[in-house]
């Protein structure tokens, strides 16, 4: 559940951030269009799975102290959580 979490916040920062990742959420979660959002699930699928790595890369690259930062407390938190 703690990966599921991770990851839905991941991508909801995104979606806050990146107009792309905006738009590929609006267009799959379209209540007007059902069975065509049900029908090209897959390759938005993948297709959303681009996007997003592209915006990671890219705010990363934008933020890239922030993200150094970040990726440290990650790995002292890990330790202090070992021991």
């Amino acid at each position: 559940m703690l990966t599921a979490t991770g990851a839905m916040l991941l991508v909801l920062a995104l979606v806050m951030f990146d107009d792309r990742v905006r738009d590929q959420i609006t267009t799959l979660a379209d209540p007007r269009h059902p069975s065509d959002a049900i029908a090209g699930l897959s390759g938005r699928a993948t297709e959303m799975v681009a996007i997003v790595g592209t915006a990671m890369r890219s705010q990363s690259i934008e933020h890239a102290p922030l993200v150094i930062f970040a990726l440290a407390a990650t790995v002292l938190v890990l330790f202090m959580l070992r021991t």
